[in-house]
């Protein structure tokens, strides 16, 4: 049985739909991650799981309970937030004791909690220190620990890394699946990042204009999207509108491309530029227009066709020059998208 079941729920601002009717299991123990541009409706999803706004249709059902018409702090449910949240004039033992003692957990059970967060976030030093004694990284593991100590049966994420330098959320991202894995918490964690929610997800929900456009893993995602939205938000991706022949399809600056499934007439198809090979040749047929070495790989712009299409190779190869002449070839099978008006703004 799922630990949080969504029915149908759904969210209305007058005529504006900010949530369409939206259906969602998440097993127990399970991180899976909502994804989706600013507006997408992801944001709305958290606070009808928190309760802070009542939704307009659908239930929410959460370790065999319905709790949609319960009050926020009634709801089993903890959130770390993207501002830390933390209280300035507490200490971190107090910021973590602050929930217990409003739910009235026993001393001795607070103690063990609060020295169980502490040591599987890192926070021993740092016990007595107030919150602006503590780097941004820091609060940010305070704030993850004072969700732990509640025990809740669903642990939410609003963008929490998203206020953090590059390579501390790097550092921090290790830190957050580490400590999901130990705890054995059932999360759901909203991003806009790409890069948090393939590394981090069990599965990615995709959302835009207020609908659930897909739902997968990061690997089926990332390989086999199933629409061009998806294709094109996650990761970068070629989308072209070429003529299917069966289970071939002609690719606008010539040759045949192999499908991954029988089509005819015009289709949507998504190439990643990792499955573009590249062949310098003085007459081929492409151009380079823009070189970047990103040190894993070399991403080039190659005007063809009267298109630009986005091309990597290994940063291991030589890095090809600006005019340089190309011809590509495209690695099958290509995957066939749908095309259905997901890919507009949200409302």
């Amino acid at each position: 049985m799922a630990e949080l079941d969504l029915r149908a729920l759904t969210k209305s601002f007058g005529a504006t739909v900010a949530l369409h009717p939206t259906s969602l299991q998440v097993k127990k123990g399970e991180f899976v991650t909502v994804l989706g541009p600013s507006g997408c409706g992801k944001s709305t999803l958290l606070r009808l799981l928190m309760g802070i706004m009542s939704a307009s249709g659908g239930e929410i059902h959460l370790a065999g309970q319905r709790i949609d018409g319960l009050a926020p702090e009634k709801r089993d449910i903890a959130m770390v937030f993207q501002s830390y949240a933390l209280f300035p004039h507490m200490s971190v033992r107090k910021n973590l004791a602050f929930g217990l003692k409003m739910r009235k957990v026993a001393k001795d059970e607070q103690t063990r909690r609060i020295e169980h967060a502490l040591e599987i976030c890192n926070l021993r030093p740092y016990v007595d220190r107030m919150p602006r004694q503590l780097s941004g990284g820091q609060q940010q593991r305070v704030a993850l620990a004072r969700a732990i100590v509640m025990q809740p049966s669903l642990l939410l994420f609003d963008e929490p890394l998203s206020n953090l330098d590059a390579k501390l959320r790097d550092s921090l991202r290790h830190d957050l699946l580490a400590l999901h894995q130990k705890t054995g918490s059932t999360s759901l964690y909203v991003t806009h990042d790409q890069t948090e929610a393939m590394a981090m997800s069990d599965r990615i929900v995709v959302m835009n204009a207020g609908r659930v456009v897909e739902i997968g893993t990061p690997v089926e995602l990332y390989r086999n999207p199933a629409h061009a939205f998806t294709a094109s938000f996650l990761g970068q991706t070629n989308l072209l509108s070429v003529n299917a022949y069966g289970s071939t399809c002609g690719l606008p600056w010539g040759g045949v491309g192999h499908l991954d499934m029988l089509a005819h007439g015009l289709v949507s198809i998504s190439l990643r530029p990792e499955n573009i090979m590249l062949h310098d040749a003085p007459d081929g047929a492409g151009e380079i227009i823009a070189a970047s070495f990103m040190g894993a790989h070399a991403h080039y712009i190659i005007r063809i066709a009267g298109m630009d299409l986005q091309v990597t190779r290994s940063g291991a190869e030589a890095v090809l020059e600006t005019g340089t002449r190309v011809n590509l070839t495209a690695l099958g099978p290509l995957r066939i998208l749908k095309t259905d008006g997901l890919e507009g703004k949200a409302a």
